[in-house]
């Protein structure tokens, strides 16, 4: 157990910039879940994030010298405006690298604090070797995101506060993890005082470095890093990071984009506050633990991480909520094409509000719907529904965890493929979401091969979406493969998406 770090915590400076957050209940969650749920409101900082605290403490450990050759530090935000802060008050020059996907109210709040900002690479990676680069060429002192044990001790005073606010040990612990500084400090000192108490580190599931390293024994780099939670997308633990909370948390647990929107929710409704993916992270993880563990009666805390987001970002997360909550689902269903088959049809829903109902005519004897409703998370709801349906003589297929679906497909139902169209392929896309992102997209695929399928919509991510359908020739597919993987996006055909097949391939 590494506690080397405990007298380290407990000397940490960071009250110079940070504030003791209160532990609030969340009342709502706590009646809904049979558990006590506390949320750590790390999301009330100054800098609306846990990050000043270990930026602070590093800083504070530099000599005089050290602080009259400047800072620069890459983060995706957060990190970067605890660390604008921290330089304010010490009255040192910061630089920061940040990605060109981050959100503009973090850049614009770390320009605020009077650092200067340097937009570079889509990752966090990329980011950080330029600030390496500046380093090199400037003289700059390298203040670390998380792999640091100063920065650790100043995230590990979160833990401190806990301990000292709760009085005595919760069942369990949840924590956010992208790179680990947080959850190894908090996770250390926690472990210390109450050993019995259980500490999971949650992760994106599209970002899980911590459950890669945590199954396979060592570090690895992830190939692809979702960017949802922009404040958590790392492709590698930290050496000493890890090093760290390996011998101290009791699991991981991952969760989807859907279930952070849920609970971005969740603590809207109990604190009237809007968390940032990153910062719901650890709660998303928390009730997923109770879904799948059962428990009840315990006492539960979570770390509300940061509350950093664009407000346009909210229209995708209201989107997605509902099902993150499993409480809509997304169907696909075959109806007879006859007047009354839609009163028919909803009848044998029963009782649940439809959310959404695209159709349009294709053929004379029977019409394919896509249908979103309410279902309640609990009781099998959805399950029994599908049987229910299927007794009556409805083919029906679940299409709510079908990412093409949701993203576009249930935008464009209306038609198939036209009998003049000749073979159709079709990919799906991201794409880093900035200026010219889809004109370079466009520039270079839009020039080779005819495209017979587009959609795109701009979700208020860090990342745009497109499906694309492409006419192609037979043997062409290669080449069409080479061009996208010279582009760069991440990729996925989606050709025989079931979703595709039925609402927008040809019928013939």
């Amino acid at each position: 157990m590494p506690q080397s770090y405990i007298k380290r915590i407990l000397n940490a400076r960071v009250y110079d910039v940070a504030k003791e957050t209160p532990i609030d209940q969340a009342r709502l969650l706590t009646q809904r879940l049979g558990n006590t749920v506390l949320l750590k409101r790390e999301d009330m900082q100054p800098v609306f994030s846990f990050k000043c605290r270990g930026a602070f403490n590093k800083m504070a450990q530099l000599s005089e010298a050290e602080l009259k050759r400047g800072v620069v530090a890459a983060s995706a935000g957060n990190h970067a405006q605890g660390l604008a802060l921290a330089a304010a008050t010490m009255k040192v020059k910061a630089t920061i690298v940040m990605p060109k996907t981050t959100p503009l109210i973090k850049v614009e709040a770390v320009r605020s604090r009077g650092a200067k900002t340097v937009l570079h690479g889509d990752t966090f990676e990329e980011a950080a070797a330029h600030a390496q680069k500046l380093v090199e060429t400037h003289g700059l002192i390298y203040i670390p995101p998380y792999d640091d044990p100063d920065v650790i001790a100043g995230q590990g005073t979160v833990g401190v506060e806990i301990v000292r606010q709760l009085g005595e040990a919760p069942d369990a612990i949840f924590v956010p993890v992208g790179g680990g500084g947080l959850l190894a400090g908090v996770a250390a000192f926690i472990r210390y005082i109450w050993p019995e108490t259980k500490i999971y580190g949650v992760e994106p599931d599209d970002a899980a470095c911590l459950d890669l390293a945590m199954r396979t024994g060592r570090r690895a780099t992830l190939k692809e890093v979702g960017l949802f939670a922009e404040g958590c997308a790392v492709a590698q633990i930290g050496k000493e990071t890890f090093r760290v909370i390996k011998d101290v948390i009791d699991g991981v647990i991952t969760v989807s984009s859907d279930e952070m929107c849920a609970a971005i929710k969740d603590i809207f409704e109990d604190t009237r506050s809007i968390a940032e993916p990153a910062g719901a992270l650890a709660l998303a993880g928390l009730k997923k633990y109770v879904e799948e563990t059962g428990v009840s009666d315990q006492t539960l805390l979570t770390i509300v991480s940061g509350a950093n987001t664009n407000f346009d970002r909210l229209r995708y997360i209201s989107e997605r909520t509902e099902i993150g909550e499993k409480r809509e689902a997304v169907l696909s269903a075959v109806i007879p094409e006859r007047p009354g088959a839609f009163k028919t049809f909803c009848q044998a829903i029963g009782k649940r509000n439809i959310t959404e109902f695209n159709y349009r005519y294709s053929d004379a004897e029977q019409a394919r719907v896509f249908v979103g409703l309410s279902v309640n998370p609990a009781g099998n709801d959805l399950a029994h529904l599908l049987t229910d349906l299927a007794e009556k003589g409805y083919s029906v297929e679940d299409l709510t965890d079908n990412e093409m679906a949701k993203l576009h497909v249930r935008f464009m139902v209306g038609g198939h493929v036209p009998a003049g169209v000749q073979k159709e392929v079709v990919y799906r896309f991201e794409f880093p979401e900035r200026p010219g992102a889809l004109a370079k997209f466009l520039s270079v695929l839009g020039q080779r091969w005819n495209i017979s399928l587009f959609h795109y919509r701009n979700h208020g991510a860090a990342y745009g979406r497109v499906l694309v359908g492409f006419q192609v020739v037979k043997g062409d597919n290669n080449k069409l493969r080479a061009a996208f993987d010279a582009l760069g996006y991440r990729y996925w055909e989606e050709t025989n998406n079931t979703a595709y097949q039925q609402f927008l391939a040809k019928t013939s």
